[in-house]
């Protein structure tokens, strides 16, 4: 009797073993969710992170607080994420610059594709290329022929030297032929304001921060950086349609977790981000801002981040872009 009881009990220990992890995951979110970013407060990711942080929080009925954590383009926060505990804890929103900086940067903190679980997209956007009014240009191919008599380089606002928005100015220097200097800021609203207050020339930055100026007339929308006409622009024409055949730059925003992230909380995850994006309040609330949702599966986010790591690496190396 007393092995039989012994075996059972070892039986009973063996299934708790496999069965408690799972018992635990399945508990997820226990408590505070922190989902960082790496750009400034009242940005692209910022405004996007607490769109997302407020679904969430409604969804689970756990809290999820947005971290901003700016600098080097994003890279701090990419790396803070890379190095954070694998248990849902921290969650991190990555965009499109996270692709550009593995090719603009000579040396990174973390794996580019490998330290991250990726979990699914949430939009996708172009970027618009703005000016104050009072410029003696009024179209992008006035700002070209401008841009090449002018006595000195124009200055152009992103949100941090190795950002997608950074190489988009970068990009458009070394296809039209003329002298960009970018400017960078930690923030997309405080290089916004310092177009509109006519220190610096032009903006790239996303429809996120752009849109609405431009539409209130505090600033003058030259292009958009897509391959197509963007949605809520129809009137502005694409930087290719403007004089400068084979430009295209466009940016996204997703949702991803450290590397070893069970595979079981991926997969949640990636359901509950299908479930948000698919909430016709939250589509409106997005393409409000100039975004579609674009919800993915976690292999296809990867696939894209891999395939935009290449891209970015050949585009900087044709163009004689230097890296930093």
């Amino acid at each position: 009797m007393t092995a039989k009881l012994t075996r059972r009990s070892a039986v009973a220990c063996a299934v708790a073993a496999v069965v408690a992890p799972n018992v635990a995951r399945a508990a997820w979110p226990e408590g505070t969710v922190t989902i960082v970013h790496g750009f400034a407060a009242g940005g692209n990711a910022d405004v996007m992170s607490r769109v997302l942080a407020d679904a969430l929080t409604k969804k689970l009925g756990a809290q999820f607080i947005v971290e901003p954590r700016p600098g080097a383009g994003g890279t701090l926060a990419s790396g803070y994420l890379a190095r954070a505990k694998p248990d849902g804890s921290i969650l991190g929103v990555l965009t499109g610059g996270h692709s550009v900086s593995a090719a603009i940067y000579k040396q990174l903190s973390y794996r580019t594709v490998e330290d991250f679980a990726w979990i699914s997209l949430m939009t996708e956007y172009p970027f618009i290329l703005a000016t104050y009014d009072e410029q003696p240009f009024k179209t992008a191919p006035e700002m070209i022929a401008y841009a090449k008599t002018a006595p000195g380089p124009l200055l152009c606002a992103n949100v941090g030297n190795g950002s997608g928005q950074h190489l988009a100015a970068e990009l458009l220097a070394a296809l039209a032929h003329i002298p960009i200097k970018p400017v960078p800021y930690k923030g997309g609203s405080e290089g916004m304001l310092d177009v509109i207050g006519k220190r610096v020339d032009l903006i790239i930055d996303t429809p996120t921060v752009l849109l609405e100026p431009a539409r209130a007339g505090q600033l003058r929308a030259l292009a958009t950086t897509g391959a197509t006409r963007f949605f809520a622009m129809p009137d502005t024409p694409t930087i290719a349609e403007s004089g400068v055949p084979g430009y295209e730059s466009s940016s996204w925003l997703g949702l991803a977790a450290p590397a070893a992230l069970p595979a079981d909380l991926a997969a949640r995850l990636n359901a509950i981000m299908r479930e948000v994006l698919a909430d016709p309040g939250m589509v409106a609330k997005l393409r409000g801002m100039g975004s579609e949702a674009a919800p993915t599966s976690g292999e296809a986010f990867k696939a894209k981040v891999a395939a935009e790591v290449v891209k970015w690496t050949k585009i900087v190396a044709d163009a004689k872009i230097e890296r930093l």
